[in-house]
């Protein structure tokens, strides 16, 4: 299995380039959306998406910081963010967003293992956890059940 997913330090990089891209997306997002959400409903989780925000902010340091471990220079581009006047698709903007990343994440987990790069899958499988806590509070937040995520 780990032959599957042994790549170069330089397709690492680049791959960590497209995480942390997200990670700024999801800081952008996050900023933005708990300031401008709208409706008593949205009230508790304008708090929430305050503390995401922090949480995606350390998240996009820890990788930086394992892109310039492989010898790499950290992106400074993020990923488009979606905008929108309706609470309920900012929340879902993020719930993709959160399913994407932690999708991208476990296969960057078995990639780094393969590697031999433990202690860069140890870094990311403890980002993942914080991760798939976001992708369940929005999901509560919009009454549905956690979506499902296969890779």
């Amino acid at each position: 299995m780990s032959e599957n997913y042994k790549i170069s330090r330089e397709k690492m990089i680049e791959n960590l380039n497209e995480d942390l891209a997200r990670e700024y997306q999801a800081i952008i997002a996050y900023t933005v959306y708990s300031q401008t959400i709208k409706g008593a409903a949205y009230n508790d989780i304008a708090g929430e998406l305050e503390l995401h925000a922090a949480e995606e902010l350390s998240h996009a340091i820890q990788i930086a910081n394992q892109i310039d471990y492989l010898n790499g220079t950290p992106t400074t581009k993020p990923k488009e963010v979606k905008m929108s006047d309706k609470a309920e698709d900012m929340l879902r903007f993020d719930l993709e967003n959160e399913r994407v990343t932690i999708i991208a994440y476990r296969e960057r987990i078995r990639q780094a293992d393969a590697m031999g790069e433990y202690a860069i899958g140890e870094v990311l499988r403890k980002i993942i956890a914080q991760e798939q806590d976001h992708l369940q509070d929005l999901a509560d937040a919009l009454g549905i059940d956690t979506p499902n995520i296969n890779d």
